[in-house]
């Protein structure tokens, strides 16, 4: 009777442990879902700002981030980022147009389309640079700071989708830049669903480049 005793004692306090076990990894469970959320509810604020405020004034530079192209043509996606740059450059907020993008897939580059496009649009040759490398907004980021530079341009307007703004911000901030953001118009194309697929991407982008070391 003894021995059953304490093999019931024993059992009892091994159920109890992993009670007290189950119960500490529930509460660390939802206490990371808890921050995840938070954390994410403050980014999407954060993007929404940036996505419905234009920040656009006189400048040294319009920095357009590169979107697809389709066989030397930009889509409508990146002709939107394209034109708005245009008009900026025609209201006279900066005197120069930086296109950014590296190869899309094919023979050409997002940069010298770009490039291409706002000289068909009567913009000069020399009030471009292409950027033609680049293959990541992060990436797309410091180049813009060696082109700043290398040319001694103070503040930037940066154009591109309005969920995009926020994180390229945060990241041009990182690499020294002084600059402020546009948003394009949207496109006709474009549906709810790519919008949301839009942001959250943005979100978790966002995160994981906060979460390395800079």
């Amino acid at each position: 009777m003894v021995r059953m005793g304490r093999r019931a004692k024993s059992k009892q306090r091994g159920s109890k442990r992993r009670r007290v076990i189950l119960s500490s990894l529930l509460f660390l469970f939802l206490s990371l879902l808890l921050v995840a959320l938070v954390w994410s509810r403050w980014v999407y604020v954060q993007i929404e700002s940036y996505a419905n405020q234009d920040q656009a004034a006189p400048s040294d530079a319009i920095v357009v981030f590169g979107a697809a192209e389709y066989d030397g043509k930009p889509s409508p996606v990146f002709r939107a980022r394209l034109d708005h740059a245009l008009s900026l450059y025609q209201r006279g907020m900066a005197p120069l147009i930086v296109t950014l993008g590296g190869n899309g897939g094919d023979q050409y580059s997002e940069g010298a389309v770009g490039e291409e496009y706002l000289e068909s649009k009567g913009v000069p040759e020399e009030d471009i640079i292409a950027e033609t490398e680049s293959r990541t907004t992060e990436d797309s980021a410091r180049r813009v700071a060696v082109i700043a530079q290398a040319n001694n341009l103070k503040r930037l307007v940066i154009v591109s989708d309005g969920t995009h703004l926020f994180r390229i911000h945060e990241i041009c901030a990182a690499d020294g830049l002084n600059v402020l953001t546009s948003p394009r118009p949207r496109v006709a194309v474009e549906a709810g669903s790519q919008e949301m697929a839009r942001i959250w991407h943005e979100i978790v982008s966002y995160t994981l480049w906060r979460m390395e070391p800079h």
